[in-house]
């Protein structure tokens, strides 16, 4: 396949960027260079596919071109601007330039210019995009492999997707998969939470209103649908939606068109809808709180997010990926064999949320360190039918136990050996505690404000809300 490569010539770094990275995303190689270095690049003689002008208007781009008259011989040639009101003709360009384009196009905009200057964009951009949305669903697993499947097959059809699955689970995560793998990926993605917003508000949230349509409504404002045109809408929680806001949403669903509240105007509803929901709505059906007709419209195609508890042998891939983006953020630590093992006897109600949540806070226990199975709170020894370490002999018990010192083997830091000692048994106070401060001082026989002080001293400080877990 050929490898097409794009000369960018601006003086603004910024915008030269920006469109560089619109190529990249493209497949295509871009070079950038200022107006003067492009003249040193052009006089050599360099081959390129295609040539990007980027100006600031229309009345830049001419007194460019009349500065450096060979900037009129680039073959081909695409100008783009900031202003996209001024955007003009193919006609009114000079010859060679084959396009004029705003800055905040879109990736298909600028896919179907470039084809038409001759520079098809390479079919692996699609591919790469389908492999890093795959990869983000981290693991191997069965179920979760079934998954990858259902959305490699919906993403580029228009159809409706119900996501059901327990909270936790990773069904907006999904959802973003769909729409980064559909046509529309270049248009909105536009969550809403349906259980989150008071039943009241959530038409005026959807459909926006009118200025005056109610009282309080000082001025116009759009809603979900309008903000995702072209896009994805994802209805989150659909099954704690209001019964009469299921009669509204049915319908616009039914026409393609909806209504700001206060307004009679009619405007077109070019969205693709996902929506999910942890509920069993075939018994909130039955139990009159779902609609079956909005329930048969949403259904075209579902997906069953698996709970964690079910893919098990994901476990280990999932959490060396949240502590590598930790890493990134925040500092690198690590977690024992033994401590996976200890982790996938766990039932794990909260799902993958769940796993998160202890990630994060290993972190803030453990900064570079090996986090071993000791270190865990309470209920996943208990899973595991790990025993306290009061009912255990001292060799079995964790790294708290520190074999005697040979001193006739040569001498020794002491107070080193007790820095360490005193810091094993506010980590794991602090582990047994879930991080509760107060009872992790009851468990050290020390006052609240003593223990806070060897916390900093030792670099363990603990954010002020885990004190209220």
């Amino acid at each position: 396949m050929t490898q097409h490569s794009v000369l960018i010539i601006g003086d603004h770094h910024q915008s030269n960027v920006k469109v560089a990275s619109m190529m990249e995303f493209l497949e295509i190689t871009p070079s950038v260079t200022d107006i003067a270095g492009a003249r040193n690049i052009l006089a050599q003689q360099v081959s390129f596919s295609a040539h990007a002008l980027v100006c600031d208007d229309l009345e830049s781009f001419t007194e460019t071109l009349r500065r450096f008259p060979l900037l009129r011989q680039l073959q081909p040639a695409l100008l783009f601007t900031h202003d996209s009101a001024q955007v003009a003709s193919r006609d009114s360009l000079p010859e060679g330039y084959v396009t004029h384009l705003p800055l905040a196009c879109t990736f298909r905009q600028l896919r179907t210019e470039l084809e038409a200057a001759g520079l098809t964009a390479n079919n692996s951009s699609m591919a790469r995009r389908k492999r890093q949305t795959l990869q983000s669903l981290e693991g191997s697993s069965t179920a979760i492999n079934q998954i990858k499947s259902l959305i490699g097959k919906v993403a580029p059809t228009d159809a409706s997707v119900l996501i059901l699955g327990e909270s936790g689970t990773g069904k907006e995560l999904v959802a973003r998969g769909i729409h980064r793998l559909s046509e529309r990926a270049d248009k909105p993605f536009v969550p809403v939470n349906c259980g989150a917003i008071p039943k009241d508000l959530l038409e005026s949230e959807l459909f926006g209103h009118e200025k005056g349509a109610f009282t309080g409504a000082i001025s116009a404002r759009i809603g979900r649908f309008e903000m995702a045109e072209g896009g994805t809408l994802f209805l989150d929680e659909i099954g704690d939606m209001d019964f009469n806001m299921q009669v509204k949403l049915l319908r616009v669903l039914q026409e393609k068109t909806f209504e700001r509240i206060g307004s009679n105007k009619s405007q077109v509803a070019d969205v693709r809808i996902i929506a999910a929901t942890h509920n069993n709505l075939e018994q909130a059906i039955a139990d009159g709180k779902f609609r079956e007709d909005l329930y048969y419209r949403l259904n075209v195609f579902p997906i069953e997010m698996p709970p964690l508890r079910e893919r098990k042998d994901d476990i280990p891939a999932l959490a060396e990926s949240m502590i590598r983006r930790l890493a990134n953020e925040r500092g690198k630590f690590s977690l024992h064999p033994g401590t996976y093992e200890v982790l996938m006897t766990y039932s794990w109600p909260g799902n993958v949320r769940e796993l998160a949540n202890l990630i994060e806070r290993l972190r803030i226990l453990y900064p570079g360190k090996e986090v071993m199975p000791i270190d865990l709170p309470q209920r996943y020894l208990e899973a595991a039918d790990i025993k306290p370490e009061s009912e255990q002999p001292p060799e079995a018990a964790s790294p708290l136990y520190k074999p005697p010192v040979n001193l006739a083997l040569g001498g020794f830091d002491l107070k080193q050996h007790l820095s360490e000692i005193e810091q094993d048994c506010i980590r794991q106070a602090l582990s047994i505690s879930d991080g509760v401060v107060a009872r992790a001082a009851k468990l050290l026989n020390l006052r609240r404000t003593t223990l806070v002080e060897k916390m900093r001293k030792y670099n363990l400080e603990r954010e002020e809300a885990m004190t209220e877990l």
